[in-house]
């Protein structure tokens, strides 16, 4: 039988083109020069077969990206695999195993027998017992992971782009279970081992499944999209410019708003509990407005749209230097936006605690204040006001209709925050200078990825810095 490593070096020229399709790919835009295998394990079985493995990604860039794959093997693939094929090693089909039950199963197997295989450790989290009879299947919408819902009752979230050392995901999750947080997913095992020779990695976390949920961006969407249509409908009867109140309109999402605002307050006060916080120490401001510049310095020179705001931005950012009064600082979500929330039946949780995307993961364990959140949050409420004018007809009266409905529900919303913690809109000086610099960051990121969205991030610039705290 060719060994797992074998089988994955067979298959390294065809995943030089599989690979940049998937949706977890981070490198999508670049050339695949090699795909290079570090690791291969074989969990189970012959025909089928499951191998874990861990490829580095040769894009023409230092330090190359890995990710974790789990491959299917094969004398004979059956039809409803067909979409998951990799390649062929031999006579052997290759195929994305997370498509396979069959295979996926072993995953709950090794992980209720707390199994280790080739220093690849399957755990559970103390005192659970789980039911290995469920079978999986996997989600579709994820961007940056795979995750396998067992049953009604299991979700298996496999990190793809991995990394050495801690992973705060699964970190936060253990803390925060530790203190009885009610709004996150309850952890119950995990998949850890090594990365390669030397260092470990995380690469799984299994969770409860959150049934009946609704998504925060959908259910946020969906209420402008009413608010939208009623404003529309009696703009005759109404008059230009005077869009329908959102207070008064189906769908009004501000109750949500201000229920999720005292779940993130909720959030950060448990984290605080479980992990620490403290005044940040000397000279932490200066070191926030320094990284607020640098952001605006380096985008400039990729967006020419942001100059006229340059002065303003700038103004804004070094107003945080002279703040005084201590500034508490404590581990927080990280990366918060209505697409990391869910309304269950009980109430909004909070999900996927990986932290900034673009930061190093060592930095991601960084205390941060938690007024970071809150802004990334009160930019997410506007990008779901603005998102469905992009391109359309009557955009005065768009604009307007969304600038009414992100006011109503970030007020709500740092309404709602305040219930359970002190009013950020209290620090309204640090509070403005996250929005702007979270509004940095989209700009680079509409600039490079969807252009024609690219109006929302300035035109909230340009609201923001037209106002002074």
């Amino acid at each position: 039988m060719i060994s797992a490593a074998d089988l994955v070096a067979d298959i390294a020229d065809s995943l030089t083109a599989v690979l940049p399709e998937q949706r977890w790919f981070a490198g999508k835009g670049r050339p695949v020069h090699a795909v290079i295998p570090v690791r291969a394990t074989d969990l189970a079985g012959a025909d089928p077969r499951l191998v874990h493995a861990i490829v580095e990604i040769d894009q023409g860039e230092l330090p190359r990206d890995r990710y974790q794959l789990l491959l299917g093997v094969r004398s004979d693939l059956p039809e409803n695999l067909g979409h998951a094929w990799v390649g062929a090693a031999g006579d052997l089909a290759v195929y994305q195993a997370v498509h396979d039950p069959e295979l996926t199963a072993v995953l709950l197997d090794l992980m209720a027998q707390r199994k280790e295989v080739h220093g690849l450790r399957f755990t559970t989290e103390p005192g659970v017992t789980l039911d290995t009879e469920q079978r999986s299947r996997p989600v579709g919408a994820e961007q940056s992971n795979t995750s396998l819902v067992y049953g009604q009752t299991y979700i298996l979230k496999l990190f793809r782009k991995v990394a050495a050392g801690r992973n705060r995901d699964l970190e936060l999750h253990r803390a925060l279970a530790s203190v009885g947080c009610q709004h996150v997913a309850t952890p119950l095992g995990s998949i850890e081992g090594p990365l390669d020779t030397a260092d470990t990695a995380a690469f799984g976390m299994l969770t409860g499944y959150l049934r009946n949920v609704a998504d925060g961006w959908a259910m946020a969407t969906a209420s402008v999209r009413d608010l939208l249509a009623q404003s529309l409908l009696t703009d005759g009867a109404r008059g230009p410019g005077e869009p329908a109140d959102p207070a008064d309109v189906g769908g009004d999402f501000a109750s949500e708003a201000y229920r999720l605002g005292h779940v993130v307050a909720t959030v950060h006060a448990d984290l605080a509990t479980a992990l620490g916080s403290s005044p940040a120490p000397a000279g932490y401001l200066d070191v926030v407005a320094d990284g607020m510049h640098r952001r605006l310095a380096e985008v400039l020179a990729q967006v020419p749209e942001l100059s006229p705001y340059s002065d303003e931005l700038r103004v804004a950012f070094d107003a945080v230097r002279g703040l005084e009064g201590p500034v508490p600082i404590q581990q927080i979500h990280g990366d918060l936006h209505l697409g990391q929330v869910l309304r269950s039946v009980t109430g909004w949780v909070m999900i996927d605690f990986e932290g900034e995307p673009m930061a190093p993961l060592a930095a991601r364990f960084d205390p941060a204040s938690a007024l970071r959140d809150v802004a990334a949050m009160l930019r997410s409420l506007d990008y779901a006001a603005n998102h469905l004018p992009l391109g359309e007809a009557d955009s005065e009266q768009r604009a307007m209709v969304a600038l009414a409905w992100s006011t109503r529900n970030q007020d709500a919303f740092c309404d709602g925050y305040a219930h359970a913690a002190p009013d950020p809109r209290k620090q309204a000086v640090l509070l403005r200078a996250f929005e702007l610099d979270k509004a940095l960051y989209e700009v680079a990121y509409e600039h490079g990825n969807r252009p024609l969205w690219l109006p929302i991030p300035l035109g909230a610039i340009a609201r923001l810095t037209a106002t002074h705290p």
